[in-house]
Order: C-alpha cells, then sequence, then structure tokens
C-alpha cells in the first residue's frame, strides 16, 4: 500500500475520533522516502544503487523516529503487545538477510579479484586461466546456492509481512501511524534484499547462458557470443557469468581481444561490487543502531 493510502487512511481515523489530523513530521518524512522505493520491472546496478540511497536515508529517519519520546512512551507502555515484539522479530530479520546479502556480493567480490590476479599475471598460460575460470563457475554455484535459499527465507519473510498490513485500532492515533509505517517499512527493505539477491545470482539468465554456450560449443560461431552480449541485460554479474562459460567452452581458440574483453566485464562486476557492497555496509550499520536502539527502550 502506498504511502499516499496510508496517509488517507489515518486522516479519516483521526477525524473520527478528534484526534490530530497529521501524523507527526518524521513520519510524514519516512513516508516520502518510502514512496521513492517503489518497484521497477528493470533492475539494474544504478537502480539499486539508487534504491539502497533511499532505503538508508528511510532507516536513518527511522531510528531518529525510533528516538523521539513519543515513540519511547509507546513502545513503554504497550511492551506486552504483539506489535512490539513483531517490531523486534523483524529487525532481527532485517539483520540476518541484510548479512546474507552481503555475504554473496563478499564471495563473488573474492572470486573476481582472484581471476582478475590471474589474467593480468598469465605467467601460468592458458592451463592456469583455464583452471582459474572453472574455480570461478564452481564458486558461483555455490553463491547461487546459498542465494535461492536466502530467497526462500525473505519470501516467507515478506509474505507474513504483508499479511500483517492492516491497519489496526490502537488508543493513540500516533502509535497507529507509527506501527503501521514501520510494518511498510519491513516489507519494503525485504523486497530491497531480494532484489539485490535475484541481481547478484545472475538467475534472469541463467538458463540462457547454458543454452548460448552449448550452441557456441558446436557451432564455433563468435556471432553467438556477440548476439548474447546485444541482448543481455546491464546485469553485470549475469554479463561475466555468460562470457566464463562461453570461454570455458572455447579456451583454445581464445584471442587476446577476447580476454582483453573479458577483463574489461570483470572490472565492470568489480565497480559495481564496491559500489554495493558500501551501500550494504552502511545499510547493515543503521541497523543494527535501530534494534540496539529498541532493546534499550524496552530494557529501560
Amino acid at each position: 500500500m502506498s504511502a499516499s493510502s496510508w496517509n488517507n487512511k489515518f486522516h479519516n481515523h483521526a477525524r473520527s475520533n478528534s484526534l490530530p489530523s497529521k501524523p507527526h513530521p518524521l513520519i510524514l518524512q519516512c513516508n516520502e522516502h518510502l514512496a521513492r522505493l517503489g518497484a521497477n520491472d528493470t533492475i539494474s546496478s544504478s537502480l539499486l544503487r539508487q534504491n539502497l540511497s533511499s532505503l538508508l536515508d528511510l532507516q536513518e529517519c527511522i531510528e531518529k523516529l525510533v528516538q523521539l519520546p513519543l515513540t519511547q512512551e509507546a513502545l513503554l507502555q504497550e511492551r506486552q503487545e504483539k506489535w512490539v515484539d513483531d517490531l523486534l522479530d523483524g529487525s532481527l530479520r532485517l539483520l540476518d538477510a541484510c548479512t546474507a546479502t552481503k555475504d554473496a556480493l563478499l564471495h563473488t567480490k573474492e572470486c573476481t579479484r582472484e581471476l582478475q590476479s590471474t589474467i593480468r599475471r598469465r605467467r601460468g598460460g592458458e592451463v592456469e586461466l583455464a583452471v582459474e575460470v572453472k574455480k570461478f563457475l564452481t564458486s558461483r554455484k555455490v553463491v547461487r546456492k546459498a542465494i535461492f535459499k536466502a530467497l526462500e527465507n525473505l519470501k516467507g519473510n515478506n509474505n507474513a509481512n504483508k499479511g500483517n498490513l492492516a491497519i489496526t485500532n490502537y488508543k493513540d492515533y500516533q502509535t497507529m501511524a507509527l506501527v503501521n509505517l514501520l510494518k511498510e517499512a519491513e516489507v519494503v527493505t525485504f523486497s530491497i534484499f531480494e532484489s539485490l539477491l535475484n541481481f547478484f545470482s545472475g538467475s534472469t539468465q541463467a538458463k540462457r547462458i547454458s543454452s548460448w554456450a552449448l550452441v557456441s560449443k558446436l557451432m564455433h560461431n563468435k556471432r553467438v557470443a556477440t548476439g548474447y552480449a546485444q541482448g543481455a541485460d546491464e546485469n553485470e554479474f549475469a554479463k561475466v557469468d555468460a562470457a566464463l562459460q562461453l570461454f570455458a567452452f572455447n579456451m583454445s581458440t581464445k584471442s587476446n581481444d577476447d580476454i582483453s574483453d573479458l577483463q574489461k566485464k570483470l572490472e565492470n562486476l568489480g565497480t559495481c561490487i564496491q559500489d554495493l557492497e558500501e551501500g550494504l555496509e552502511s545499510l547493515f550499520r543503521r541497523l543494527i543502531k535501530i534494534r540496539v536502539a529498541l532493546l534499550n527502550i524496552l530494557n529501560h
């Protein structure tokens, strides 16, 4: 549900009970950040970086909201209520999801660096390069398996959260606005992690990579690889996966130009990983601060 829909429902509820007509300014500010995190069918590294930045702004706003006296009072007064337990459990699940996302990125980063180092040295010739390419592809299979497991967990969490997004009648209008905002923010954050994990897996290209690689092996035709590259999206992970599978099938026919092209794709992937890693690390620290703040309030 959009931020404007929440505000309309809040407004109608408030008027019927002669309560304040507007949520706290920080809640309105958080809703503005939520509005910037709308769904997009086309996922690219630039969009993911933008979403991470907007998500960080949202979580920073939530941290300020949690520190407000009115929020702390609501948490203390209703510490026995289910929504407080849900909020604490959700903060832990978000940290777990962020950790899984960071781990998937870090593993690919390490493999990418090793392969880049081998290509630069080239002392072991084609044999060493072939070994590193196969090692990278094997590592990516391991990463994908972990990613798909993390995605299953995320989908379960998100589906459960979406089912709890109904407006609830609380004694206090501001508490109602706060609770529903935090629920929606949790759902959106899980969705961003899901988008990131799907992007890291390169799963949208996985089946096509395998098919094109087999055709390339049979036909030994460079036009196959060129045609695939032109049809690929902006997913740097998928592009490297595809290039390496084609590379592995045609190792003996690779020219210096082919190797240079592979190096360029690996460099682009490295830059993408660096940017997303920094965003995820900042987000992780922010999520820790929010959870610590919640625990401090409730253990006061």
